[in-house]
């Protein structure tokens, strides 16, 4: 077993005595602190007296069931990763511990290869977790001492944003929020949640929760079961009631993104739940009040879907009280630069790699690129440079070829020589890597021959580029 998972505590929680005591022993032969619990109600007493790094939890167990287990484990210690284990799993199950608060699950029969592989992507998300919990409390009370803080930059796009956020937040009423995929519309709604809860809750004696779904991710005959719950009986295995999304997140806030993506028999339940605030769990026969604001977000032009037909325009109106609109990265350059910086000292603290920052290069680059994917693009680039990067800081060897290699930006001013020479180098690389061994080992004398010049002069060009290998 790898020394990352020796001396990992873990809880084993399960009714048959065989599997339970087999767990247990393997565990502890493998170098894990394992302790066993024949219930539920056994499992919370030591989690109680003792602390525990993972819990594998059975689902079905006597007195207290596993799902609820799984609950009163959480409120003992948040941090806990649980692991349930089913011979019976369906959907239902599934989506319940999911819900919940459970990272992953196991069908039974156990397979000891799929279980340490498991355990050990368990352990390096609670390491993780636990190494950026400072990191976590510091930017959330970011948020709270200002309420947009997640909502990085300082242009006139940007402050008109926060501008209106600060005025619509505080209300409880319901916000569509539009923009392509990745210019932070949850981050806008999370901002609204924020702030709306400090108007409606100063004291934080009834918080509410945030809680997001996204419509386009989950499949049309499961989305009504998050939604709004069902009843014991409602479809095969569902053994109990379960409420929704709409329950759970009591007087907070949920979040639909990828509204568009909405079944339309979902949309007239959803209207409901906007203008009644009441909702239909799926088998039940009576309504149940829900105090829930609903926040959406699309990246698709619903007028356009309702005039297609595939989008209630009734349900359009009700969610388009106030509409937000995120500005494309690439039409807010003037953030780019405070964003990259940002996004880039975060993925330092989170990965544990000493960059100071971006050289003058690499942040000219980024400042023109196109971003189609927006501020996610960006961060994703970024989290990429600090991983592979050598530092101390961020270079153009760092970013990704695709990117560096994508169409000029029409609107990036750069003078002719500049264009010319950022051109011969981009061509010069990409003959040296068409001539080059399965090892990158670069034939110069061929790439010479195809470019129709001297040997010497490709030496004397790789040089005045600064592209590697000029020497030999």
């Amino acid at each position: 077993m790898p020394e990352d998972l020796r001396g990992a505590r873990i809880l084993v929680v399960d009714d048959e005595k065989l599997i339970r005591e087999s767990l247990v022993e393997c565990l502890a032969t493998e170098g894990f602190e394992a302790a066993g619990a024949a219930s539920g109600e056994e499992g919370v007493e030591l989690a109680e007296k003792r602390a525990f790094d993972i819990v594998l939890c059975d689902m079905q167990l006597p007195g207290i069931s596993g799902i609820e287990t799984l609950e009163r484990l959480l409120r003992i210690d948040s941090s806990l990763m649980v692991l349930l284990m089913t011979a019976y799993g369906t959907v239902e199950t599934a989506v319940a511990a999911f819900q919940r608060g459970a990272q992953d699950y196991l069908m039974k029969p156990i397979l000891l290869d799929e279980l340490f592989a498991k355990l050990r992507r368990l352990l390096e998300q609670r390491a993780i977790r636990l190494e950026n919990q400072a990191l976590r409390l510091q930017l959330r009370q970011m948020e709270k001492a200002e309420g947009l803080a997640a909502l990085v930059g300082s242009g006139p796009a940007m402050r008109a944003l926060k501008a209106l956020l600060s005025r619509v937040g505080p209300t409880r009423s319901t916000v569509l929020i539009q923009g392509e995929s990745g210019t932070g519309k949850e981050l806008a709604a999370r901002a609204l949640h924020e702030l709306g809860e400090r108007k409606r809750d100063p004291e934080g004696r009834r918080p509410g929760r945030f809680l997001a779904i996204n419509c386009a991710a989950i499949p049309a005959d499961l989305l009504e079961n998050q939604l709004f719950g069902h009843r014991k009986g409602a479809f095969t295995g569902a053994d109990r009631d379960q409420p929704g999304i709409f329950t759970h997140a009591g007087p907070g806030t949920v979040f639909l993104d990828e509204i568009a993506e909405m079944p339309f028999a979902t949309q007239a339940k959803l209207l409901r739940a906007i203008e009644e605030k009441e909702v239909l769990p799926v088998g039940a026969t009576e309504l149940v009040k829900v105090e829930a604001r609903i926040l959406a977000a699309t990246n698709k032009n619903l007028v356009d879907e309702v005039a297609a037909g595939r989008f209630r325009e009734d349900l359009f109106y009700r969610l388009n009280i106030v509409s937000i609109t995120m500005t494309p990265l690439r039409e807010r350059r003037e953030d780019i630069s405070e964003l990259a910086v940002f996004l880039l000292a975060r993925h330092c603290r989170e990965q544990g790699r000493p960059f100071t920052g971006i050289s003058r290069e690499a942040m000219r680059f980024l400042i023109s690129a196109q971003w189609k994917g927006n501020v996610r693009e960006l961060d994703n680039v970024l989290e990429r440079a600090v991983i592979l990067g050598d530092g101390p800081n961020v270079e153009m060897v760092d970013l990704p070829p695709d990117l560096r290699e994508a169409e000029d930006d029409p609107n990036a001013v750069e003078g002719l020589v500049e264009a010319v020479r950022r051109f011969e180098k981009r061509h010069l690389e990409r003959m040296l890597a068409l001539c080059s061994d399965d090892f990158g080992v670069h034939d110069k004398k061929e790439a010479a021959r195809r470019l129709g010049i001297a040997l010497s002069s490709l030496y004397r060009r790789m040089g005045e580029l600064g592209i590697g290998g000029a020497n030999g």
